[in-house]
């Protein structure tokens, strides 16, 4: 296996808060991190994975044993939603959902470098159904947001797709994406909490409510927790609470499940999509826009009232503070993320995109003393 660093000058630099990368030169894309994230991500003893679907990446980031930080970036067509369980990572694509297996044995190392090395062993074909993010409930069913038909689905053997729950305002499953159905929470193994951006029953009817209207909705009970959101991404259940993306003002949000209250606990300098929490921190991947402004949207004229400029990368983000501990930027062709994943236990990971040409001739498979024990 070959590491696969980022395209443009992908090293991982550190610089301080105001500093950034040199300009990525044309059709490339620089990458750098604060200065104290490689012992962030060592103190919390986690590794990162973030997508984008806009140049189809998985991007997975780890430290080095010296220290560094790596950045392993392989290609996934349209990589969208991500979700983790222990040595197994689902991502969503343009017309497959995937598995990868992590193929190293306990305390084998890929490269003397990756304690963990991602292989795809699996691509069930939905079709482009356009899936947002994913989960896992408690008997090991994948569940997913079919942005395209408006409802959450699970994967069939015979069909593109299974509905297992639309909203109760959606008559018809329909090809329209009629309300940008997008985000989804699991709550003890089960789809809890989905965020949509309207309530429109028309195709792309949610294109005209972005600046308002947008909704927390209750998957076992139908109730509408709050329609007070702007173009809401990425539910999170966390305690009493479940936090949020208010993308549409830039805010990561706290709800009261039962009131449907919102809190602001920080501003974000982009457009949000994607949430992981861990160990008192939100782990939030921001976008740049693509006309050159969030038009129509509170989040324009928040930048402009603190004279900033919108960003794409990682930040992470204390939920006690509402500080911006740490981040990683990206500068350049790549402007825009989806989702991020974290990775407890895991040092250094990597993968291997179905595109590459490790593919062909990476081979694992149990001993047969393993096979005949397991028996």
């Amino acid at each position: 296996m070959t590491e696969e660093t980022s395209g443009g000058s992908g090293s991982g630099a550190a610089f301080a808060p105001g500093e950034g990368p040199a300009p990525a030169a044309p059709g490339s894309t620089s990458l750098s991190v604060s200065r104290g994230f490689g012992d962030w991500l060592r103190t919390h003893r986690l590794s990162l994975g973030f997508t984008s679907y806009q140049t189809g990446q998985l991007f997975l980031v780890g430290r080095h044993p010296n220290g560094t930080v790596s950045f392993n970036q392989q290609q996934f067509n349209r990589a969208m939603g991500v979700c983790w369980r222990p040595g197994r990572l689902y991502l969503g694509s343009h017309f497959q959902l995937w598995r990868l297996e992590n193929m190293l044995r306990p305390g084998e190392v890929a490269n003397k470098t990756f304690d963990m090395a991602l292989m795809p062993r699996n691509a069930q074909i939905t079709g482009d159904v356009d899936i947002h993010e994913l989960g896992v409930d408690g008997s090991g069913r994948v569940i997913f947001v079919n942005t395209r038909y408006s409802c959450l689905a699970t994967l069939d053997l015979t069909h593109s797709f299974k509905p297992v729950w639309k909203p109760s305002f959606i008559s018809k499953l329909a090809p329209e994406d009629r309300c940008h159905l997008n985000g989804l929470a699991m709550d003890g193994g089960r789809a809890r909490y989905v965020t949509c951006v309207s309530r429109s029953d028309i195709v792309t009817g949610w294109r005209e409510r972005r600046h308002e209207g947008g909704m927390l909705i209750d998957v076992e009970t139908d109730r509408i927790v709050t329609d007070q959101l702007s173009m809401p991404h990425s539910p999170r259940v966390h305690g009493a609470h479940v936090f949020a993306l208010d993308s549409g003002r830039g805010q990561i949000i706290r709800i009261d499940r039962e009131t449907g209250a919102k809190q602001d606990v920080a501003f974000c300098p982009g457009f949000l999509r994607g949430l992981a929490i861990h160990d008192g921190h939100a782990i939030v991947t921001v976008s740049k826009p693509r006309n050159g402004a969030f038009k129509g949207l509170l989040l324009d004229g928040a930048l402009k009232a603190r004279d900033a400029e919108p960003w794409c990368g990682v930040l992470i983000v204390d939920l006690n503070k509402g500080d911006i501990v740490e981040w990683i930027r990206l500068e350049g062709h790549i402007t825009e993320l989806f989702d991020v994943v974290a990775l407890p236990g895991v040092a250094c990971p990597m993968s291997v995109s179905p595109a590459s040409p490790e593919i062909h001739s990476t081979i694992s498979f149990p001993a047969l003393e393993e096979v005949a024990a397991a028996a």
